[in-house]
């Protein structure tokens, strides 16, 4: 970034230096993301404000576009890229303040699946949207999932599966949790290439996400209804 573009971010009020973080957001512009952060900070915005309004904001606008059809993957790799770059700098302030979490999500590649972009994006997406996410990677045993949701006390598990062979394993991993007496403690999403909301149903998953836009609307209308819950109990 040029001096000159700080000069004129910093010179911004703050409504017009958050509409520009949109559209820098939009565009993978991860220097102008984190000069924006700290101009904030600079100002006494607190972590979470600038997190929900700035960063959150700005991403729910690239979810929406994604799912249009009008931005495509590389794009919105950028543009998660970019609020990476902002989140690096608001995390340990964020933990410090103790601000409150929209949810945590732990996700992962089934056994036998090598396949990780659409997981890469769904989690790139979720944190976009706010929420803590544990990535687990490629190549999971059921074990690593059983193990990963009770270590981070999740909200929610989210598996990926890209081969119509290791689409099965969801199931496996989804009876372990029943039998464990564990199921009803957590939301169950499914996504991936070959697989469809019927099969979704049949394994006993809550929901499945066509794409990663799909995956965040989908987290927030079921976290939202876990809180609900909560507070009438």
């Amino acid at each position: 970034m040029s001096e000159d573009d700080d000069i004129i971010l910093a010179e911004l009020n703050d409504e017009d230096l958050v509409a520009q973080m949109f559209d820098d957001l939009y565009d993978g512009m991860k220097e102008e993301i984190e000069e924006g952060v700290t101009i904030l900070l600079d100002r006494g915005w607190q972590p979470y404000q600038i997190l929900t309004e700035a960063l959150v904001g700005g991403m729910t606008i690239v979810g929406a576009d994604f799912r249009d059809g009008i931005l495509f993957v590389p794009e919105v790799l950028l543009a998660a890229n970019a609020m990476k770059g902002g989140m690096a700098i608001l995390k340990p302030l964020l933990a410090e303040t103790g601000a409150p979490r929209v949810g945590k999500m732990v996700i992962g590649t089934v056994k036998g699946d090598i396949h990780d972009i659409g997981k890469n994006l769904v989690g790139m997406m979720m944190e976009g949207a706010g929420f803590e996410v544990v990535d687990l990677g490629i190549n999971n045993a059921v074990e690593a999932y059983i193990e990963a949701l009770e270590a981070e006390g999740a909200d929610i598990l989210g598996m990926s599966a890209l081969l119509t062979t290791t689409m099965p394993y969801m199931k496996v991993v989804i009876d372990t949790m029943v039998e464990k007496g564990m199921r009803e403690d957590y939301i169950v999403l499914v996504g991936g290439a070959p697989l469809n909301e019927e099969f979704g149903k049949a394994i006993g998953a809550d929901a499945y996400c066509r794409d990663a836009a799909v995956a965040v609307e989908t987290a927030k209308t079921f976290m939202a209804r876990k809180h609900n819950q909560a507070s009438m109990s």
